[in-house]
């Protein structure tokens, strides 16, 4: 294996990141294992999705790598069962799968996957990616810090859209709307600036990232489920408005 760099937490402590690999090939589990290992994670593995559900629950893990295709529960339902736990929901999944179609990679992420990888893959795009969810994660973890403090705490709200950045709740007609990670940063970025229109750039820059590897079309998936979340019915009118060859802007 090529020379790497040891990848750390700039944490308190430098303690190893964790990384769950839940997956019933050992081949691949052991690419992976041998792989971040080396690289400086720390790697604790699952061989199928009861068993990784339980050990992610257990271990607090600070990314799980989930193949799809399992016996027994498959990795679509892990990841649905993961967003529904509250101790496991914000954890960061990238999903693993021999198949290759755009509905499937569309699905992955509509059951809360953060990144979508097809079998066969390169260890260092796999690498690549997962350096790219954490650098999200702790960005997300940040400014979660900085709006903790009661002097820093801020309400957003768009008409009965209300969104409280020191609780991440968010409500609308006082209704709670259970958003994962992605989806509140979001939300999160459309209520910061109501009515103005955000190019699709701006919009991966500032919730993906510089460093996104994933599909081009991750914007309009995420729109589409921020909008089945909050907007009443798919009658009502939009909160969130398409501006064709532009981007998005929410405004009522």
């Amino acid at each position: 294996m090529q020379q790497g760099t040891t990848w750390q937490t700039n944490q308190d402590n430098q303690q190893q990141l964790k990384v769950l690999v839940v997956d019933d090939e050992d081949n691949i589990i052991e690419l992976i294992r041998l792989g971040l290992r080396y690289e400086g994670f720390q790697v604790e593995v699952a061989s199928d999705g009861e068993q990784g559900i339980a050990l992610a629950q257990r271990i607090d893990p600070d990314l799980v790598i989930l193949d799809v295709m399992m016996p027994g529960i498959d990795g679509l339902e892990v990841c649905r069962r993961l967003r529904s736990n509250p101790t496991t929901r914000d954890v960061p999944v990238l999903m693993l799968t021999a198949k290759d179609e755009v509905g499937d990679r569309i699905l992955g992420l509509q059951t809360g996957a953060d990144d979508y990888l097809t079998k066969p893959f390169d260890f260092y795009e796999l690498l690549e990616r997962i350096k790219a969810i954490l650098r999200r994660q702790s960005r997300s973890k940040s400014s979660q810090r900085e709006n903790s403090g009661e002097d820093a705490a801020q309400v957003l709200q768009f008409g009965d859209l209300r969104m409280n950045t020191a609780t991440r709740e968010v409500t609308r007609s006082g209704r709670q709307i259970e958003l994962t990670a992605t989806e509140y940063n979001l939300l999160h970025l459309f209520m910061s600036h109501p009515r103005q229109v955000l190019d699709r750039q701006t919009i991966l820059n500032r919730v993906w990232g510089y460093d996104f590897l994933g599909e081009t079309n991750i914007i309009e998936v995420y729109v589409r489920y921020l909008r089945e979340k909050i907007e009443e019915s798919p009658s009502s009118p939009r909160l969130i408005v398409t501006v064709r060859g532009v981007g998005y802007v929410l405004k009522g």
